[in-house]
């Protein structure tokens, strides 16, 4: 009952944000055009290093998407770059497709708001001297625990 009152609840945030700000393509495409913008800045040095690193790690979403359906993610990803506007790739039915149209979209609030505050996050430990962290676990990859072997999406539900 209480995941049933949270999806609920998710679900209400994601219309309120959407109402404020819109929606944009989801599954990653909104994320793979904004690639575009961070591609084209003329930087050297170690701005150009981190653009770099943006520009990959924006990658990040459709990749886990399409890992976790069981396909090939860099040509997805290859795929999704050279279309145009909202067009890529329906994970749930293995299509390309526009995503606006099949109804894949995200509030654009949120993908906004994801991309600041990362950007945000980064800017922070860059400037850290020192960081405490966990020792990461060694998961076991025997595919228990009901995922069927597929990684899990980083706290996504």
């Amino acid at each position: 009952m209480k995941e049933k009152k949270d999806r609920v609840d998710d679900a209400l945030h994601a219309t309120r944000a959407a109402v404020e700000e819109g929606i944009v393509p989801g599954g990653g495409v909104a994320y793979l055009r904004a690639q575009k913008a961070i591609d084209a800045l003329e930087l050297e040095g170690d701005e150009k290093v981190g653009a770099a690193i943006i520009s990959r790690a924006i990658e990040a979403p459709l990749r886990k998407l399409v890992n976790n359906a069981g396909q090939e993610a860099a040509l997805v990803i290859a795929n999704v770059k050279k279309a145009t506007g909202t067009n890529g790739y329906n994970v749930r039915t293995g299509e390309y497709c526009d995503m606006i149209k099949a109804g894949v979209v995200d509030p654009a609030k949120v993908t906004r708001s994801a991309l600041q505050n990362a950007a945000s996050i980064a800017g922070l430990l860059l400037t850290t001297d020192c960081m405490v962290t966990d020792i990461p676990e060694k998961k076991d990859a025997c595919g228990c625990g009901g995922h069927g072997g597929a990684p899990d999406m980083g706290g996504m539900m």
